[in-house]
């Protein structure tokens, strides 16, 4: 999603009085990526950034899937493969975060296994002992459903629409762009003198990509942390 060839960006709208994002423009590629950021197994989360404890704003991503109207959705998605997901979505976060080489989450979710003898129990585990004869259970059983088609049109074509402009607010809220909502956000933010605002494109890389997802998990301010106080990668 990220090569080369094609690198996303955000417009960061910034106040430089008090040094901070107020929000930030973006397209549906940024958004996707933020989007499957719930996508992410937790034991992949922890393996990427090291951290054993996850605190911050990345509910305020999960909410914003569930207040995002579904006509913004593609036609062929629902929410709930956000807000109840079963497995990563990966190629959206492609070039943003480190590969980790984990198949334990394509196990859990589609492959499965049996004894082979005894077919009354499953694991997603083919070490796991049988608990009548205890023989191991590697007997390979695929799962395929609604739910893997589903998972391999979002993988394709992402979660959201290209037809607006989207905005992000510093603590990740986001939301449909709208001029009405810019000038709302302006006077919630009590931004007096225009002056003071400035406009700086930023690329969104594999650096930025991590430092979102570990500010998520610790801070109110993501954006301001990541592009203006230029953290470094975990």
């Amino acid at each position: 999603m990220a090569s080369s060839s094609s690198k996303l960006t955000l417009k960061l709208l910034i106040d430089a009085k008090r040094e901070k994002v107020l929000f930030a423009e973006t397209s549906k590629a940024v958004i996707d990526f933020l989007f499957n950021l719930l996508c992410l197994p937790i034991g992949t989360v922890i393996r990427i950034l090291n951290k054993k404890k996850m605190v911050g704003c990345l509910a305020n991503v999960y909410q914003s899937v569930e207040n995002l109207d579904e006509t913004y959705m593609q036609p062929d998605l629902h929410k709930d493969l956000l807000l109840k997901p079963s497995a990563s979505v990966s190629s959206q976060i492609a070039g943003l975060l480190p590969s980790v080489n984990d198949t334990s989450s394509n196990n859990s979710t589609n492959v499965f296994y049996r004894c082979p003898s005894h077919s009354g129990h499953v694991t997603s585990d083919n070490t796991t002992r049988c608990p009548i004869c205890r023989t191991s259970m590697n007997s390979r059983l695929i799962f395929v459903g609604e739910k893997v088609a589903n998972e391999i049109s979002a993988d394709s074509s992402g979660f959201v629409k290209e037809v607006v402009t989207y905005m992000v607010m510093d603590d990740l809220i986001i939301q449909p762009m709208s001029s009405i909502s810019s000038i709302t956000l302006l006077n919630k933010f009590n931004v007096k003198e225009v002056g003071v605002l400035q406009e700086k494109v930023v690329e969104l890389d594999m650096k930025q990509g991590v430092n979102i997802l570990k500010a998520s998990l610790q801070s109110k301010t993501v954006l301001t942390d990541v592009f203006l106080k230029n953290h470094s990668a975990p």
